[in-house]
């Protein structure tokens, strides 16, 4: 008779540890509202001459506890999944998320793209129930908030 075998699949979470010196000044700054996110964390995006999509992970507190480049897209688009966003998510054991990319064009408005996937992972977030606390989009001269467009 065969002895029965179990399989084990380990997965590890990938810690990359960027230097940032911004960083520095904004660790444990509690977020409030959208301005204070395209304030601290701009640099993340600037000069990029693709789409960048991050993933911000929040603890009860709304502060920053790390973040994930989940998707470096093309000129004008990425390729996002609510299993990318709420990976690293889970096993940080963050409250919240806010989601952010930016618009290299430089037009801040929200595509019908990115208006579906928010809607998505809004729906994921509340099965898992990570809420996503916003979803804002970075331009070189501004930003978007689906929160402030009531579009959360």
């Amino acid at each position: 008779m065969k002895k029965p075998t179990m399989t084990t699949i380990s997965w590890k979470f990938k810690d990359i540890t960027e230097s940032y010196p911004e960083l520095t000044s904004i660790k444990d700054t509690k977020i409030t509202n959208p301005h204070q996110m395209y304030t601290n964390f701009k640099f993340i995006f600037d000069h990029e001459v693709h789409e960048k999509f991050v993933v911000f992970w929040l603890n009860s507190a709304n502060k920053v506890i790390g973040y994930e480049v989940v998707s470096q897209g093309i000129l004008n688009s990425s390729v996002v999944a609510p299993r990318e966003i709420f990976r690293g998510a889970i096993v940080s054991s963050c409250a919240s998320i806010i989601v952010a990319h930016n618009h290299p064009s430089g037009n801040s408005e929200p595509s019908n793209e990115d208006i579906a996937i928010t809607k998505k992972l809004a729906e994921a977030g509340k099965i898992l129930d990570i809420s996503l606390f916003d979803h804002i989009i970075f331009t070189d001269s501004g930003f978007t908030s689906f929160q402030d467009k009531r579009l959360l």
